[in-house]
């Protein structure tokens, strides 16, 4: 079902390794979590139920990578992945987002991952459709009545000199020379009226519905015609067969499978939740919201316009700063579905000089491959990586601490210049010093009332 199977912690940890810098006990954390799902799926059916995640709590300060160890770890193990504010969740009966909608947004997820998936396989019989279909718009009508009689069953002898001129179109269409040819396209449009109707279940389930009851009201009303180039029309074309060649029962089946066994949501900013209150009244308190996360957590059966889903095995990780409260302002109950806790390291200048230039997708060669797009080479001396790094844990220290956020603020105030003038002054080849760095940015660091508002 999941890539994991393949993964030892160790490896995990590894992938882990390169894109994020540190952080060693969580990334450990997280694969272990990961691999008892494996070891899980080892054991007899009776023993499976029994055994439930060990969710974690990541704590820890803005911008160590409490985000990305979990973004980095669902795209490592191909799992479903929801990310969301805890702070956006409403006690019941206030108006705004109740709890079970993680889980419906979850499996809208998993449904298209396996989806996508699904097309991949279909991908090149797709496109083989859909040249078909593009050439029957390209090439003249055949012989009059020779559609009349293939469709009555009766063989029809083709030109020979028409199926000569087709692979002729063929192998141009295939070169590229028709791409900026129009062509008129029938796309086929769902029509479903948005209708805001707040009850338990969700708006999911009221569209869809009234979609099954009035099939003749909602959904398809047939084709639209729209004129698109050829290169626009093959992709349209493609899509659609591809739609055509895969089963969506299978595809329902088989994501709400991989949601109930390899679900991944992340709960940020569960801290912004934590704490009783000492007033009364009538606002949404945290505690109520708390109580309202606890049964989907604890494992409960939510219904989704795809199905019941169990949320008995899906993995939660929280996160959140706990500034001003604790993990033990959560309620017991709470608390004790988020066993495993763990604290990410503050980072430093030394941990900012590998952020710059270790991971795969380092913030150094994302600039470096945005300017060569316009024909700029840059690049950066070690002295100037250094430099930037003593700046931004220089910033961090004196105003607010947002991690390695701050490099992206520093680098981008950096760069500003050349971003702007790249389209003018290339092709060319600029060399970023320490010397630079600190002609662009020391006068605002020194500044610390300017730094604030600009750093």
């Amino acid at each position: 079902m999941s890539s994991s199977q393949d993964l030892t912690p160790r490896q995990i940890v590894d992938e882990l390794d390169r894109y994020i810098v540190g952080q060693s006990s969580a990334k450990r954390a997280v694969a272990v979590a990961i691999r008892n799902r494996w070891r899980r799926q080892q054991l007899s059916e009776e023993m499976r139920e029994e055994i439930l995640p060990k969710n974690i709590i990541l704590i820890g300060p803005t911008g160590v990578g409490k985000t990305e160890i979990a973004r980095r770890l669902a795209r490592l193990v191909k799992a479903p992945f929801l990310k969301i504010e805890a702070s956006k969740f409403t006690e019941v009966g206030y108006v705004g987002r109740d709890v079970e909608s993680m889980i419906r947004d979850l499996c809208e997820l998993g449904v298209n991952m396996v989806k996508e998936e699904k097309q991949q396989e279909v991908a090149d019989k797709a496109a083989e459709l859909a040249e078909e279909r593009l050439l029957d718009l390209l090439l003249p009508p055949g012989r009059p009545g020779t559609e009349e009689l293939s469709s009555a069953g009766i063989e029809v002898t083709r030109d020979p000199q028409a199926s000569n001129t087709r692979e002729k179109f063929r192998a141009r269409l295939k070169e590229g020379r028709f791409d900026d040819r129009l062509v008129e396209l029938e796309v086929t449009e769902s029509n479903v009226p948005l209708m805001k109707i707040f009850t338990g279940s969700g708006l999911e389930e009221i569209s869809m519905q009234m979609k099954d009851m009035l099939p003749g009201m909602f959904g398809n009303r047939g084709g639209k015609k729209r004129k698109m180039n050829v290169k626009e029309a093959l992709k349209q074309l493609a899509g659609e067969e591809a739609a055509k060649l895969i089963d969506m029962d299978q595809v329902v089946r088989e994501a709400l499978a991989r949601v109930e066994q390899d679900g991944i949501i992340f709960l940020d900013e569960i801290d912004k939740i934590a704490g009783r209150e000492s007033t009364h009244g009538p606002d949404v308190s945290r505690e109520g919201v708390q109580r309202d996360i606890l049964p989907i957590v604890e494992g409960s059966t939510v219904t989704t316009k795809y199905g019941p889903v169990r949320t008995d095995h899906i993995l939660f990780l929280a996160a959140g700063a706990f500034h001003v409260s604790k993990p033990s302002d959560l309620i017991p109950e709470l608390q004790g579905r988020f066993p495993i806790r763990v604290e990410l390291q503050n980072l430093d200048r030394d941990d900012f000089v590998r952020i710059l230039k270790e991971p795969r997708n380092a913030l150094t060669l994302q600039y470096r491959m945005l300017l060569q797009t316009e024909g700029l080479d840059v690049d950066f001396c070690d002295s100037a990586i250094d430099e930037i790094a003593s700046l931004a844990a220089e910033v961090n220290e004196a105003t607010e601490n947002i991690g390695a956020r701050r490099l992206h603020t520093i680098l981008e105030k950096l760069l500003e210049e050349v971003s702007f003038d790249a389209p003018d002054i290339a092709p060319k080849r600029i060399t970023v010093t320490a010397e630079y760095v600190r002609e662009k940015l020391a006068d605002l660091v020194k500044n610390k009332d300017l730094s604030r508002y600009v750093l």
